[in-house]
Order: C-alpha cells, then sequence, then structure tokens
C-alpha cells in the first residue's frame, strides 16, 4: 500500500505527535535512571504494551497497526529522541522476532505466535551470532537435529539481543553437517522460553546501551516439535533472516537518525548557554561550522531512509539501499556525536553528560546487524551484478 487517504494521513500524524510527546515527557526523563539501573522500568514496558508500540509492524490482522516502513521510519526518528534502550526493547517485536515468521510461518504459526508479539505479552529474541560465528553467520555451529516428529537443538549463541526478558526466540541452526549452496544448511525454529534445555547467561557488560539487554544463550539438548519450524520446510532460515535484515536495517537507519536529531538538539542548546571570551559559542564560527557539517549529514541520511523505506513499501529489491542507509546513517550519528563531545568540551567527557552517554551508545550501530565493512560488501557487490548484467545486455557502454 503506497497510496493514503487524508483521514490515514491525518490518522498516522496523531500516533506520530502522541509518541513524540510520551518520548519527551515520560521516557526522556527517565533516561539518568536507566542508565544507572540498567533496565527500562516495568512500569514503562506496560505503558508500552498499552501504547501498541510492540504492535506497530504487525499486520492488523495479528492485532497489531500493521504500519507502512515508510509510517515505521516516521515513528521510529520520533521513540529514538530518547535513549536507545526504549527502541531496543521494542526492535525484535517490530523486526526479526515478528517479521520472519509474517514472511515465511505456516498460517498455524502465524496465528499462534504473532498476536502475543504485537501485544507485548511476548518479548522476542533473534538468536543467530555465535561465538565463532559473527559476520560470517552462516557458519554458525548450533544443530538441529530430527528426532521422531521433534528436532533437537545443540549449541550457543552470543549478544543476543532482549535475551533476559525473552519469552520466545528465534533460533538459527544448522540442518545439515554441509554448507548447502544458498545456506540451506540453516533453519529457523521457534523455541519458547520454558522449553527445557534453554537457559540465559548473564546480561552482557558493554560499552554503552545500558537498558537494553544483551545476553549469550544456550542450548543442551532442546526439543521442539516440527511444527516449530518456520515455514515447515528446511534449509529457508538464512533466506528468511535476509528477508527480515533489509526492513531491519532500515529501522536502525531510522535509529540513528533519531539519535541526530537529538544529539544535535543538545549541541544547539549549550552551545547557546556556554559563554566563553563575553558571548555564546555558538558565535563561534568554528563552532557553526560543526553543528553545519551535523545538520547535513542528518539531512542526507534521513532523505535516504525515507526513500528507501517508500521503496521498500513499492515491493522494490531495496536490499543495496538499505546497506546504503545502514552504512551511512550509522556513520554519520558517530560523527555528530564526537562534534557534540567537542562541542562540549570538558563538560562532553563527563559521565554526566548526555553527550557522552549517546556517544558509548551510538557506537553501537556501526557494528550490529552488519558491520559498516559488511555493508561496503553488500554494496560493491551487488552493483558489479548490475554492471555484469547491464554490460551483458550491451547496456552501459
Amino acid at each position: 500500500m503506497t497510496e493514503f487517504s487524508a483521514a490515514a494521513a491525518d490518522e498516522n500524524e496523531t500516533l506520530r505527535e502522541g509518541i513524540r510527546r510520551y518520548v519527551r515527557n515520560r521516557l526522556v526523563p527517565l533516561e539518568e535512571r536507566v542508565a544507572e539501573e540498567g533496565a527500562v522500568p516495568d512500569e514503562v514496558v506496560q505503558e508500552m504494551r498499552q501504547l501498541g508500540l510492540f504492535g506497530l509492524t504487525v499486520p492488523e490482522v495479528y492485532g497489531g497497526l500493521g504500519l507502512t516502513v515508510a509510517q515505521e521510519v516516521e515513528l521510529v526518528i520520533e521513540l529514538t529522541w530518547a535513549s536507545a534502550a526504549f527502541r531496543s526493547l521494542l526492535s525484535m517485536n517490530l523486526g526479526v522476532g515478528s517479521q520472519g515468521i509474517l514472511a515465511d510461518g505456516t498460517d498455524e504459526q502465524r496465528n499462534k505466535w504473532l498476536p502475543r508479539m504485537a501485544s507485548g505479552e511476548l518479548i522476542a529474541a533473534f538468536a543467530l551470532t555465535e561465538p565463532d560465528s559473527g559476520s560470517d553467520s552462516a557458519a554458525l555451529r548450533t544443530r538441529a537435529r530430527l528426532d521422531g516428529d521433534h528436532y533437537v537443538l545443540d549449541g550457543s549463541k552470543r549478544f543476543i539481543s532482549n535475551a533476559p526478558l525473552a519469552g520466545v526466540f528465534t533460533i538459527m541452526a544448522r540442518t545439515s553437517a554441509e554448507r548447502l549452496p544458498g545456506n540451506a544448511h540453516v533453519s529457523a525454529f521457534i523455541v519458547p522460553r520454558d522449553t527445557p534445555g534453554l537457559s540465559v547467561g548473564q546480561p552482557d557488560k558493554k560499552m554503552g546501551h545500558s537498558g537494553a539487554l544483551t545476553a549469550d544463550v544456550y542450548l543442551d539438548g532442546v526439543r521442539v516439535p516440527v511444527s516449530n519450524l518456520i515455514g515447515g520446510r528446511e534449509g529457508r532460515g538464512f533466506q528468511t533472516a535476509m528477508k527480515a535484515l533489509d526492513r531491519g536495517r532500515i529501522n536502525i537507519s531510522a535509529l540513528c537518525v533519531g539519535q541526530g536529531r537529538r544529539l544535535l538538539h543538545e549541541m544547539l542548546s549549550f552551545s547557546a548557554d556556554r559563554h566563553q571570551f563575553g558571548r555564546p559559542i555558538a558565535d563561534f564560527q568554528l563552532v557553526q561550522a560543526m553543528i553545519a557539517d551535523s545538520q547535513a549529514d542528518l539531512y542526507a541520511a534521513e532523505c535516504m531512509v525515507k526513500e528507501t523505506a517508500r521503496r521498500c513499501d513499492r515491493r522494490e529489491n531495496i536490499s543495496m539501499y538499505a546497506s546504503c542507509c545502514k552504512m551511512f546513517a550509522s556513520e554519520m550519528v558517530g560523527r555528530i556525536a564526537d562534534r557534540a563531545v567537542q562541542i562540549f568540551g570538558g563538560s562532553g567527557y563527563m559521565r554526566d553528560s548526555v553527550v557522552e552517554r549517546f556517544y558509548r551508545d551510538v557506537r553501537l550501530f556501526r557494528l550490529y546487524e552488519g558491520t559498516t565493512q559488511i555493508q561496503q560488501l553488500v554494496i560493491a557487490k551487488a552493483l558489479r551484478q548490475q554492471f555484469e548484467k547491464s554490460t551483458a545486455n550491451g547496456e552501459g557502454r
């Protein structure tokens, strides 16, 4: 759906304004508490459930709001004016946790799991990364062995977002010992948290993102029914992950835009209030240059993200564009955070500074869901394929 009625547009704008007020009046004042306690308060989680934030991207037929990607981007930008920990709590329900089941799951799987994810009754987690398998995710070692009408899973996962809170995991595992063409040795399984043999390690201690919980997940003889194999067919897990990953990369890019907006706001506020040599530092041209560069970076990223979201809604192949967005936006917000610390000076290096916290938080965005270097490989490979195809057709000479 790419065209919207005036009523639908008004409804989306009302939702956006509601989230904007909630974020700035409710979530921003809680940022320091979340950073100190290392968790989003339970009452906030319940409020997010009541607001329907866990179901923004789940279709209405399963109890969600069924937002388009373009609508999702607008709301994520508003949501991430606050600490990224709040968005992280929702991220798997909005992204691969639900979208994988939506894209490739059976009707039974969609009807059973998506309504509970949309309501926030279940917080989802997606378990692909392993101790020896990061960027080369198809090299995972976790095994799934068919035993009658069940699969038995053994292995471990690392850095799994929401693992300490999750009620259900999407677990990627090998169903073939050999690495098969198209990564057909990887399958995806829905595994409830209370399944015997599944355990979660202690929350990771990270550079930033306090309150956004990650942990290792251990699988020791975990038995799941055949009906929990996503799509009911082996060998589709990697493709399922990749389908959801494009939308996830757009979402992360929108997150970077939201964080960049907040950082630029803090820079403007501080430079107007901070006086040196008898006047605000905002009057100094070198400070103005950093602010101007940040606005240009932010504008470019926002345009990229919104255009790619529209292409996605038109069902175009956006894998290369999603990688462009993720690469540029994550690098962009890192540059803005660095400039913010520079403008704040010594104050920006103190642990009680909002820009110091954001500086540590945004460093992660260049790493997860595909590092900058992985995005470069994706982009270069896609361009080379396009060039070879056009050359074979006698074009572009």
